[in-house]
Order: C-alpha cells, then structure tokens, then sequence
C-alpha cells in the first residue's frame, strides 16, 4: 500500500477591492446577473461571468425548476454558453459569486460537484487552466489557478 498526498493552493483576497481591475469587474458582473437567478425554491442565487479570450464575457445565473433537478446551476449556463456561442474559443477565468435571500453568505461559496466536472472538461478540451475566482455575497475572494484544485484526480475523456 502506498498513500498520495494531495495539496491544494488558493489564493485568499480580503473583499473584491483586492482584486485587480480587470477582475473587479468580471465579479461585478457575476452579482448583477445573480440578482437576476431564478431561485424560488432554494432562495439561494448565483452568478457566473466568464472571460473568454476573445475579449468576450458570458454570463449565467441559476434556474430552478419545480421537476428537480431540471435546474442548472449559473456556472453550467454560463459555460454551456460559452461552448455554444464561441466553440473554438478559451476560457480565461470564471466569476462566481452566491448570495441567500435568507442569511448572509459571507464564506466564499465553490462550484458544486456537477459544475467543477463541467469546467474539467473545458479546461482538459482547451488544455489551458481557467482561473477561478469565488465568493459569497459579500467578503473573502478565492482564487484557484485550475479547477484542479478544486477537482483533483479528475475523470476526462482519457478516462474512458
């Protein structure tokens, strides 16, 4: 038997204003399509921007649906859309950020499983990492280099 030791970095900024310009303003996006999910049965929102590197950003929010789990997350529209509209193009980072309607979300909210297994698969397609940045609705901001850190030993089309 032998064990493999998995080590993770992010990088921690204390609220949005750390973030360069340029991100600043890609997580602008991300709240002000959040406010605009779809969410009357979680009261949990979430926004997606993402930066391509034809300059271009595609935006997503939540969609709920009574028939659960007919609903996608903000991240998997924004980047089904990304891959829809510009198939050929990189993706250079992701904005996420989620908010209650209920409670304050002052912790730094991830990509759920489903989603960092969709941005795996665009980021093995582009063989480019995305830089990830997340966050609640207000706060610390994370930052991941590659959706291996938050996927890591992850399932591609090698795989199969």
């Amino acid at each position: 038997m032998k064990e493999i030791h998995i080590t993770t970095t992010f990088e921690v900024f204390h609220s949005i204003s750390d973030l360069s310009e340029n991100i600043q303003t890609l997580m602008q996006q991300a709240i002000e399509i959040r406010k605009k999910a779809y969410a009357p049965y979680s009261h949990f929102r979430v926004g997606a921007a993402i930066l391509l590197d034809n300059g271009k950003i595609v935006l997503g929010s939540n969609q709920e649906n009574a028939a659960y789990p007919s609903g996608l997350c903000a991240e998997r529209v924004a980047i089904y859309q990304a891959g829809a509209v510009y198939p050929d193009v990189k993706i250079l980072t992701i904005a996420i950020t989620a908010a209650s309607d209920s409670n304050p979300t002052l912790s730094p909210i991830p990509p759920c499983g489903s989603c960092r297994q969709s941005i795996a698969e665009y980021e093995f397609k582009q063989d480019t990492p995305i830089e990830i940045y997340f966050m609640g609705e207000s706060g610390e901001v994370y930052k991941s280099n590659s959706i291996n850190n938050l996927l890591p030993l992850s399932f591609n089309k090698t795989s199969l």
